[in-house]
C-alpha cells in the first residue's frame, strides 16, 4: 500500500486535485472532513476546545462555530498552536484507523492524505510520497476572495497565516500548478497517478 499525502496552501485546487483521483480508483481521505469529526458535539476534541476557547465558540446548537473559531486562531498563532495541539492528535488517530480498513480492503491501494497543514505539523514524514498542489499568488488571491467572500486584506491575512508556497514546494515529489486552470490540472493529476502506479 503506498501512503501519499497531498498539501498546498488556501485556495489551490486541491478538492479539484482530489476529485481527479477519486475518478480514478485512488482512496482520498479529507482531513478538514476528519478534523470535523475529531470535534462533533459531544466529542473529546470538542470538550478539550471548550477548555480552552470557552464556549464563545459554539453555536446555539452546541456545534463548534468554525468561522468564530476561525477567525480567533487567523488572527492570534499562539491560539492556532493550541488548536492544533487539541486536533492533530485526534486526526491522526483517525487516519491511522482509516489505513488499516483500506489495507484490509486492498493491500496494493493509493491511498491520498489531503491536509493542508500537512508540512507545518511535521506529519508529512509519515507519507511515502507528498504532492504539492499551487498556483501563481495573484490566482490564490483571485480565488480565495471568490470562495470565501473576503476583501484584498482579509484573503491576504489568511494566505500569510500558512507557510508560503514557494516553501511548501520544496517538500514535494510532485507538483501539480492549477494556474492555467481545470483541465491542465486533470492532466497532471493522471500522469502522476500513472507514476504512483508504477512504485
Amino acid at each position: 500500500m503506498l501512503k501519499v499525502g497531498l498539501t498546498g496552501s488556501i485556495a489551490v485546487g486541491k478538492s479539484f486535485v482530489c476529485d481527479v483521483f477519486l475518478e480514478l480508483g485512488v482512496f482520498v481521505l479529507d482531513a478538514d472532513q476528519t478534523a470535523r469529526e475529531v470535534v462533533a458535539p459531544n466529542s473529546n476534541g470538542l470538550k478539550a476546545i471548550i477548555e480552552h476557547f470557552g464556549t464563545g465558540v459554539l453555536q446555539p446548537d452546541g456545534e463548534l462555530d468554525r468561522a468564530k473559531l476561525g477567525a480567533i486562531v487567523f488572527a492570534d498563532a499562539t491560539a492556532r498552536q493550541v488548536l492544533n495541539s487539541i486536533v492533530h492528535p485526534l486526526v491522526f488517530e483517525k487516519q491511522n484507523e482509516w489505513l488499516r480498513e483500506r489495507e484490509l480492503e486492498n493491500t496494493d491501494a493509493i491511498c491520498i492524505f489531503d491536509a493542508a497543514l500537512m508540512i507545518e505539523s511535521g506529519s508529512w514524514k509519515r507519507f511515502d510520497k507528498i504532492i504539492v498542489v499551487w498556483c501563481e499568488p495573484l490566482i490564490q488571491l483571485k480565488r480565495l476572495m471568490l470562495r470565501n467572500n473576503l476583501n484584498k486584506d482579509q484573503a491576504i491575512a489568511r494566505i500569510k497565516s500558512q507557510m508560503p508556497q514557494e516553501e511548501k514546494k520544496q517538500f514535494a515529489d510532485f507538483l501539480i500548478d492549477t494556474t492555467d486552470g481545470f483541465e491542465s490540472a486533470r492532466k497532471q493529476t493522471q500522469e502522476i497517478f500513472y507514476q504512483l502506479k508504477l512504485l
